[in-house]
């Protein structure tokens, strides 16, 4: 049963406009003909006539519409994955080049070392950052906080030829790591020389995540982070009497 309020809700409510028939919308388009031209996405949306009819005859000219749909698809989602890889490189660049600014200011070894251990992996998000350094004649004069390495541990971990290393996985004694070995499970590995004599030395990055690091990605940013590491050893150690 209905009420009054019923009736004079149905009374004051409008009624919903009829949607137009095939009519109308074909004398509207031949009204606009240039009704698609603003609207290319709602005219690709459209289902062209076949040529032809029956189960006999192949329409080509459907097929290769419905085949350049999927390449335009596809082409489409390529380009959505350049745009987020771009995004993703200029992100990384950005967060090196604040990285190298942070290094550069660090006026004495002190404040590289906790520049390198403390900001760098807030910086490069990445969980441990490490600086070892294998024996040579400026050992001595350097102050603590370095990670000490053997004779050859440099080439055993990168390779004698290579200055990179990315491992997809990594399992470090703390030759490396030190105290944050147990951490890492993917790293990128670095090469340095430092000193009149070129000692060598390793910067090492780890990520608790696998595959956080592998052989595929590029290296040019890591490689000029070890050389801003370079320059600033360089520039802060002491100079042999």
């Amino acid at each position: 049963m209905t009420t009054d309020d019923d009736q004079q809700a149905a009374i004051e409510r409008p009624p919903s406009a009829p949607s137009p028939g095939e009519e109308q919308v074909s004398a509207y388009l031949r009204d606009h003909p240039d009704f698609f031209v603003s609207r290319p996405d709602l005219l690709q949306a459209m289902t062209p006539p076949p040529r032809w009819s029956g189960d006999t005859v192949v329409d080509m000219q459907q097929h290769m519409v419905q085949t350049l749909r999927g390449e335009i698809a596809g082409l489409r989602d390529c380009a959505n994955e350049v745009i987020e890889t771009s995004r993703a490189n200029l992100a990384i660049q950005s967060r090196t080049h604040a990285a190298a600014l942070v290094l550069i200011a660090a006026p004495d070894m002190d404040a590289l070392l906790h520049a390198i251990s403390d900001d760098l992996p807030i910086l490069l998000d990445v969980d441990v950052c490490h600086l070892s350094v294998e024996p040579g004649p400026d050992l001595e004069m350097m102050v603590g906080g370095i990670g000490r390495l053997r004779a050859g541990d440099a080439d055993s971990f990168l390779g004698p030829s290579r200055d990179v290393a990315l491992y997809r996985e990594m399992v470090d004694d703390g030759t490396i790591f030190g105290a944050g070995a147990g951490l890492v499970r993917s790293a990128a590995l670095v090469r340095m020389h430092y000193g009149e004599g070129g000692q060598v030395g390793v910067l090492a990055f780890g990520c608790r995540r696998e595959s956080a690091f592998h052989p595929g990605q590029g290296t040019e940013l890591l490689r000029f982070l070890g050389k801003v590491v370079e320059s600033c050893l360089c520039r802060l150690l002491p100079v042999p009497a």
